[in-house]
């Protein structure tokens, strides 16, 4: 086969050759889509029954899973070469209990009444699967940097099912948004009470990795 002359250099490549160039582009669409934590890799689900009843406090959660991925993630690609592969595990716990431990200290002295409802949930963050699956899968073998946005970006990616969760189970069981009344579902709905307790978050959360995994296309271009 003879070599692409000078004119075929020039030429823009494929968008899929691009694409592959470029890890930051790849971690970003990993985190939000292809590679969802919630509803590709059925991770985090333990959130979605307990703090998906309101808004707001899942807001408050996953704000707080997404800063503890993110530097958590950040944190081990930096000691990476100088952690010992055999307590790698301990190591990688350590420093997100440090960074969840932030967290709960902040609502406690800041807001005691969102600490008071999430109650021991935000704590459990520690043993969150996205954090150690991405630590170990991840930043354990890249750089800080493109780590950090891979943890920003599936603690993101998390968010965008859970607060969908929270925002269906809340409106179409209490009518409210964030607390605050939307017309006729606070009127005129006849609220659905199972939406707010423990089953509910099974069956929403279920509709919605059924309806995107039925819309989302693997590499192949086959249905997953």
């Amino acid at each position: 086969m003879s070599a692409p002359t000078e004119r075929e250099q020039a030429l823009p490549k494929p968008r899929a050759a691009r694409r592959k160039e470029s890890p930051l582009r790849k971690a970003v669409l990993e985190g939000l889509w292809h590679n969802n934590p919630v509803f590709r890799q059925i991770l985090g689900i333990c959130s979605s029954l307990a703090v998906t009843n309101l808004v707001l406090n899942t807001l408050v959660m996953c704000a707080g899973l997404t800063w503890a991925t993110a530097l958590s993630c950040w944190t081990v690609s930096l000691l990476r070469n100088w952690t010992p592969h055999r307590i790698r595990m301990m190591v990688q716990t350590l420093i997100m209990a440090f960074y969840v431990i932030l967290v709960d200290l902040a609502l406690k002295a800041y807001w005691p009444e969102m600490s008071k409802n999430l109650g021991p949930y935000v704590g459990l963050i520690i043993t969150n699967c996205i954090i150690m699956g991405r630590c170990e899968a991840f930043a354990r073998v890249n750089p800080p940097g493109l780590s950090l946005i891979d943890g920003l970006f599936s603690g993101i990616g998390y968010s965008m099912i859970l607060t969908l969760v929270a925002v269906i189970r809340e409106l179409l069981g209490m009518g409210t948004i964030l607390g605050f009344p939307v017309p006729y579902f606070s009127t005129g709905w006849d609220k659905w009470i199972i939406l707010v307790m423990p089953p509910g978050a099974f069956f929403t959360l279920a509709c919605l990795i059924w309806l995107f995994r039925s819309i989302q296309s693997d590499p192949e271009g086959k249905k997953p």
